[in-house]
């Protein structure tokens, strides 16, 4: 049995985001849930699928059937069942300070939460960086920086290796993204990482399958093309014969078509040949049609 998560949007929900993380990157096995985070019932749709007394998202149900919020609460939880993942870095040091960077990260960061919501479609030009936010920044470069003397894997992620402090810090890296914040060379290598990073790129494409009446954090700053990897060219077609017999995510009977660098793939609901659109060569299935 996989586990169950519930989330919200994925164009702005950093938390959720944050869960999601905790599994794809680590093969643990999970269901994702969707639950309407703006539209005012977001209460009755967390008792409607007995997750009392769980308020926020994202919340996550065991493979028991025990439900648990709060994300780090699950990152323990998860680190705990699974102690062979590598969800903490193995080395002590990494290790002890793999859970400051999360308990900080958690509980921290106010001023450049509240200046940048996370949004996943575009970057705004022209942010003006208050200094609330530039110290926040800089504390971000000063605990990244002490994170490279703890580690003892190479890699780009702060402990080298993948771990539980990125899920964590993944939001920030798209904040610095979509706000083009000025950051140290070595957060922006970290955010270029993220942004080109398997398991974010397949969460961006399927956010932009989503649909807002609303912005929920608008803003009067025009908004330029995303600066992660520029995705195929692709859209979708009403006729054409594809290069596939079955839908590559469901192995259903093909409904809906694409034409995605050129050719011609079949899907089998129009979720999955727009997450393919999206950002085709994220979804390994279709990256494989491509040849």
């Amino acid at each position: 049995m996989p586990y169950e998560l519930f989330i919200g949007a994925r164009t702005y929900s950093s938390w959720s985001l944050r869960g999601w993380l905790m599994f794809e990157p680590f093969d643990l096995p999970v269901k994702t849930r969707m639950v309407d985070l703006y539209g005012g019932n977001m209460a009755q749709q967390l008792a409607e699928n007995d997750l009392a007394p769980a308020r926020l998202l994202p919340v996550m149900r065991t493979p028991e059937g025990h439900v648990l919020g709060e994300t780090l609460a699950m990152a323990e939880h998860l680190a705990e069942a699974h102690p062979d993942a590598g969800l903490w870095p193995a080395a002590p040091a990494a290790h002890t300070a793999a859970r400051w960077l999360v308990a900080e990260m958690h509980a921290g960061f106010t001023a450049l939460r509240g200046a940048c919501p996370m949004q996943l479609l575009g970057q705004y030009e022209g942010f003006e960086v208050s200094d609330a936010v530039a110290a926040d920044l800089a504390r971000l470069d000063q605990l990244f920086a002490h994170a490279e003397t703890q580690r003892s894997t190479e890699g780009p992620w702060i402990f080298g290796d993948w771990t539980l402090a990125d899920a964590f810090y993944a939001p920030v890296a798209l904040r610095i993204a979509g706000y083009g914040l000025p950051v140290s060379d070595r957060l922006a290598a970290y955010t270029a990482a993220m942004l080109a990073q398997p398991s974010l790129r397949r969460w961006r494409a399927l956010a932009l399958t989503e649909v807002f009446e609303r912005d929920p954090y608008p803003s009067d700053l025009p908004r330029g093309a995303w600066p992660g990897p520029a995705p195929l060219p692709a859209r979708a077609v009403e006729a054409g014969t594809p290069v596939n017999a079955t839908c590559p995510f469901s192995g259903r009977a093909i409904t809906d078509l694409a034409e995605i660098d050129g050719r011609i793939l079949g899907f089998c609901n129009p979720t999955c040949r727009d997450k393919a659109v999206n950002d085709a060569l994220a979804w390994p299935e279709v990256a494989a049609l491509l040849g």
